[in-house]
């Protein structure tokens, strides 16, 4: 039984690493082009395919510095925590692969820290960008059986660059849908769990993920997908992804490729929707012929393995 258990443990974490890294990877070359330009392209169908070479951005940089964090220190207090959060950002930024289109507040935000701030004061107090929902699915998977540790670490993840109410409630959501995916939760019951998860953080949330329920059984996709927004901002980004993910719960690849089948900020959208997606259905779902083709193929397998390791090292000492 404890190896079945140890199996689909770490399928569900290559599952959300490399779901998260391809739908990056997928929606790189269309993000900033809007989908009509998009069809001319590509075609009427849109991008079907991982670009040559496949290269993740940003978002998925990101996301590898909170899972590296999380493995040296998730089972130790928020400060120690923060401290490898502050170090893998500090090394990302100054990576010569941090080329790929990074986020100003993401990196206003790390230079704060990096020059000294507190993570508690360094972020850009205005800005709600999807910076920081972008890159919190490993804290959504490792605290997946402890939701207050989820949300005081999201939360802090977040507002180390982010420090707007409405980004802090899109990263605290993005982490938990991961959860509520990995938990196996009935479609028809996340966003009522995530509303009742983000309560009272930011009414701005919630307002774009009910919109969500509004337009999820339309006819016209592209009519919701516009009524949803760009993605540019924390909480239409979440938005988007649910979207992307509700419509089709049992299809990664459908899943991902809508979410880079969109106006504005493709990428960060099939990012979140393919952690989401990645986690509820594991990696035996992804294309082998994308999970063969993503840059850092083998880097990301060892990643998910050791923080599939990391996280039944702190529950097996957490249950004793």
């Amino acid at each position: 039984m404890q190896d079945a258990l140890n199996i689909m443990g770490i399928e569900k974490a290559k599952g959300i690493i490399y779901g998260l890294a391809i739908g990056d990877a997928l929606g790189s070359p269309t993000e900033f082009i809007s989908l009509p330009r998009i069809k001319s392209k590509y075609g009427q169908s849109g991008i079907k395919d991982l670009p040559d070479p496949a290269l993740f951005t940003d978002d998925t940089q990101m996301s590898i510095a909170i899972a590296e964090a999380l493995i040296k220190t998730g089972d130790r207090e928020i400060e120690t925590i923060m401290a490898a959060v502050r170090d893998e950002f500090i090394k990302w930024s100054h990576s010569p692969e941090n080329n790929r289109a990074p986020g100003k507040t993401c990196l206003i935000g790390v230079a704060n820290m990096e020059r000294g701030l507190h993570w508690s004061e360094s972020g850009v107090a205005r800005s709600k960008g999807c910076g920081s929902a972008m890159r919190a699915a490993p804290i959504g998977y490792f605290y997946q059986h402890d939701p207050i540790k989820l949300k005081e670490i999201a939360h802090a993840s977040g507002i180390c660059t982010h420090g707007h109410p409405t980004g802090d409630a899109a990263c605290v959501g993005a982490a938990y849908l991961v959860k509520l995916a990995l938990d196996g939760t009935s479609t028809d019951k996340m966003i009522p769990e995530l509303l009742d998860f983000t309560s009272g953080i930011s009414k701005e949330f919630n307002q774009a993920i009910l919109k969500v329920q509004e337009c999820l059984g339309w006819e016209d996709e592209e009519k919701a997908l516009d009524y949803l927004g760009e993605g540019w901002i924390g909480e239409e980004a979440v938005a988007l992804s649910t979207y992307c993910f509700l419509r089709n719960p049992d299809n990664y690849k459908k899943v991902v490729l809508k979410g880079a089948n969109t106006n504005g900020d493709s990428d960060s959208i099939a990012c979140i929707a393919g952690s989401i997606s990645g986690a509820y259905l594991g990696i035996e779902e992804i294309p082998a012929k994308w999970i063969k083709e993503i840059e850092k193929t083998d880097y990301l397998d060892d990643l998910s393995v050791r923080l599939f390791n990391k996280k039944l090292n702190f529950y097996n000492r957490e249950l004793k």
